[in-house]
């Protein structure tokens, strides 16, 4: 299996939601383990617990623990020798926010990933709620179903979706705004190596793209609905989008120069209209899926933040 070398980050935005993350790092050979498949890009079950000198049940008990938090994940892969079980590192990068110093200058929004306020989608695509599959796979007129606005999990080959996030500024000039979603590449049932670029706009501004590794499935996740099959999109990468007076950044990470007064130019106190898209005419065009609440690893939908001057 080939893995892309990407920026992975998880985002913890309050301490509590991470209490399981914070344990599982409280130990020197589960922090061993992170920097051996940081550095191999994986490693199976056996080889490692062969290299760090411990017996195989205690290294299944670790790395039970990193799956447990989110950080790593096991593959199981056929071999001459039987199944065998490989580990790979979900993220490579967590970033802990402990809050604004002024709540007074922020305001924040939670939308359903079903409450996208236009959209155009090809095949494959489809969406889902926690109790079930909306209308019927591949066919775009789903995205009309006014069902929609309850989806937890929504795919697409090509095309956008676009949302609109309130802007209370009143007045106040609006310094930043931070956008958090899980989302992920969108190939025929599954496909863990599917590089995928995803293109982000705000107010009709390009603000660059986000290449997904791939659309992860093949071995069920937990936080799914249980009836969810595993051949289907099981979970994807929490991102952070940020659009400030330097420019913007996905995961701290610069993507293009484009500020907050580009896209706020001429729009002052209107919402802000947020597109997912995938442009068949440019490269890596391979599907979005966007997971939110009951489906993926976050049990979140699309959260933004509006942030003003004082």
């Amino acid at each position: 299996m080939h893995w892309i070398e990407v920026l992975l980050m998880l985002f913890i935005n309050q301490l509590s939601t991470g209490a399981s993350i914070f344990k599982a790092l409280n130990s020197s050979v589960r922090i061993s383990i992170i920097e051996i498949l940081n550095e191999r890009n994986g490693m199976n079950m056996n080889a490692l617990a062969e290299y760090l000198g411990i017996s195989n049940g205690a290294v299944t008990m670790h790395i039970k623990k990193l799956e447990e938090a989110g950080l790593v994940q096991t593959v199981s892969n056929y071999a001459k020798n039987g199944i065998q079980k490989n580990c790979y590192l979900v993220e490579n990068k967590i970033l802990i926010e402990f809050g604004d110093v002024n709540k007074n200058n922020v305001y924040e929004s939670d939308l359903k990933v079903g409450q996208y306020s236009n959209f155009k989608v090809t095949p494959t695509c489809g969406m889902a709620t926690k109790e079930m599959i909306i209308g019927e796979f591949d066919n775009p007129q789903v995205f009309a179903d006014p069902k929609h606005i309850d989806a937890g999990i929504i795919w697409f080959t090509t095309g956008f979706l676009e949302y609109r996030i309130p802007n209370y500024s009143e007045g106040r000039k609006v310094t930043e705004i931070q956008i958090s979603f899980e989302i992920g590449s969108e190939a025929p049932y599954y496909n863990n190596d599917w590089p995928s670029d995803i293109h982000f706009s705000v107010n009709g501004v390009d603000i660059g793209f986000w290449q997904s590794p791939g659309d992860i499935g093949g071995i069920k996740y937990s936080g799914n609905p249980v009836w969810w099959p595993p051949h289907l999109n099981q979970y994807g990468f929490l991102k952070l989008l940020r659009i400030n007076m330097e420019g913007s950044f996905i995961d701290g990470r610069k993507i293009s120069d484009i500020t907050i007064d580009k896209i706020l130019h001429g729009r002052e106190g209107e919402p802000f209209i947020l597109r997912f898209s995938i442009d068949p005419d440019k490269e890596n065009a391979r599907g979005l899926t966007l997971y939110g609440k009951n489906f993926g690893r976050y049990d979140q939908g699309i959260l933004a933040r509006v942030i003003t001057q004082s």
